[in-house]
């Protein structure tokens, strides 16, 4: 079974850096695309930053361009997003998601438990 784990979130004032991690374990053919999400309360939850693992294309959404890195490690189950410049909108709960391929049948959309990550003013 396909779990993503997260970790790296919490609290930090603005301006601050904090860093995400993601891993991928289970039985999986392959990993097509990796991202992170994030949903603050009330609010419909936006993507952040994709990785096409294929290419390595990266997507970022607009408020985070410039600010925030996502990358993969070597072995390629695990991805990270590192935020600099965090500001007080960027809090919310963060979540990993990757579509994910199994030994057989159609790839899948895998989520992480979500991570918060608070931003203090």
């Amino acid at each position: 079974q396909v779990q993503l784990v997260e970790s790296g979130g919490g609290l930090v004032q603005t301006g601050g850096s904090l860093r995400l991690s993601c891993a991928a374990s289970g039985s999986m053919f392959s990993i097509n695309a990796m991202g992170w999400y994030r949903q603050a309360p009330g609010k419909q939850r936006e993507l952040v930053a994709a990785l096409n693992t294929s290419g390595g294309s990266t997507n970022y959404a607009d408020s985070v361009k410039g600010r925030f890195t996502i990358s993969r490690d070597n072995a390629g189950n695990t991805v990270y997003l590192q935020m600099n410049s965090l500001k007080p909108e960027d809090t919310a709960v963060y979540y990993c998601n990757a579509d994910i391929k199994p030994w057989t049948g159609r790839s899948f959309a895998y989520w992480g438990q979500g991570t918060q990550v608070t931003v203090s003013s």
